[in-house]
């Protein structure tokens, strides 16, 4: 597993890059040599709309790269969570009722405890540093072990976006969060990124975040910028202060079941058209995150706020987990702390 992973599909990244950017069709120079194989159409899933860069520059370059080799895989993507929740559709995939799926650390925590600790607040100090630990050893005994104990292969992580708060005030520090009941995703993760950053979480399923801010259920939330534009908060919500309080990522996973019903041709194509979306999908993300901030920062719609205490809430979250997180999870934080102040 550790061998696939680390080649991440060289031969096809230049190719998948160029392609998601131009956001066309792929085609890349496929040598699996497939050709022989049976032909096998396989489920993607995801939580996201079709415009989301994670279906724009991710799970249609992986369709449109297998599409056009010779593999004789076909990808039918199941976006805006057809197939259900993100955590129903992770025991759907450990059973091998959908075949791939895009799933974050803290959803699969609900099954694999230790892996949370990717999403905590502020463990990566950006892009580069996470990808650093997804290309390094310890994420690929992470990987293992995760094999192991749910029957889930990761295939590899995409960027989904720093995560920042909206409200309808400024959160420049943690007292900001005072007689504020902040949304976040009903994980265990997420509810102790909540206290390590001072907030009061008030979980409220995704789908029905925009509604619960109109109609004052709750004050604020965190996601991703792409993902605030897409549900349409600034309707909802004066403010937008740019914590980054998370480098949020996503997990590729494919059931195991599947997996070994693949050739070893079939197994390498996909791999290598996963991996080869992974960092044309980071440009989309990141393009979309500057050219939405821009946008508000032009408009009256919503007020961007830039000139947070960023370094108070770093060290008030490393306290916290420091103090809070025990065994697995305490060595696997560590480590991605460890690695960061190299």
């Amino acid at each position: 597993m550790s061998t696939s992973r680390k080649s991440r599909g060289l031969g096809l990244a230049a190719a998948a890059v160029a392609s998601a950017l131009i956001i066309t069709a792929c085609g890349g120079d496929d040598d699996s040599g497939g050709g022989g194989d049976e032909s096998v159409t396989l489920s993607f899933a995801n939580s996201y709309p079709d415009q989301h860069p994670h279906n724009v520059c991710g799970t249609k370059v992986v369709s449109d790269t297998l599409a056009d080799g010779d593999s004789g895989i076909e990808i039918e993507v199941f976006s805006n969570s057809q197939l259900g929740p993100d955590a129903d559709r992770f025991a759907s995939v450990a059973s091998g009722d959908i075949d791939i799926d895009i799933q974050g650390s803290s959803a699969i925590s609900a099954s694999f405890p230790e892996i949370g600790a990717l999403d905590a607040a502020y463990a990566f100090d950006g892009p580069d540093a996470l990808f650093e630990f997804v290309d390094s050893e310890e994420f690929d005994g992470l990987a293992d072990r995760l094999l192991e104990e749910t029957g889930v292969r990761v295939l590899d992580v995409w960027y989904f976006g720093m995560r920042h708060f909206t409200a309808n005030k400024p959160i420049r520090s943690s007292s900001d969060f005072d007689g504020q009941r902040m949304r976040f995703p009903d994980s265990p993760q997420y509810l102790m990124n909540a206290k390590a950053l001072g907030a009061k979480a008030t979980p409220v399923a995704f789908e029905e975040v925009y509604l619960a801010l109109q109609q004052g259920t709750i004050d604020g939330q965190e996601n991703p910028i792409p993902t605030i534009q897409d549900l349409n908060l600034p309707e909802v919500q004066s403010h937008v202060s740019l914590t980054g309080h998370q480098v949020g990522s996503v997990l590729a996973i494919v059931s195991e079941d599947t997996w070994q019903s693949l050739s070893e041709d079939q197994q390498k194509a996909l791999q290598e058209s996963i991996s080869g979306a992974r960092d044309g999908d980071r440009t989309c993300v990141e393009d979309a995150e500057k050219t939405i901030v821009d946008e508000w920062k032009s408009g009256d719609d919503v007020t961007v706020v830039e000139d947070v205490d960023v370094d108070a809430f770093a060290q008030q979250a490393e306290d916290f987990f420091m103090e809070n997180y025990e065994g697995d999870q305490l060595e696997l934080y560590t480590s991605i702390r460890d690695m960061a102040s190299k």
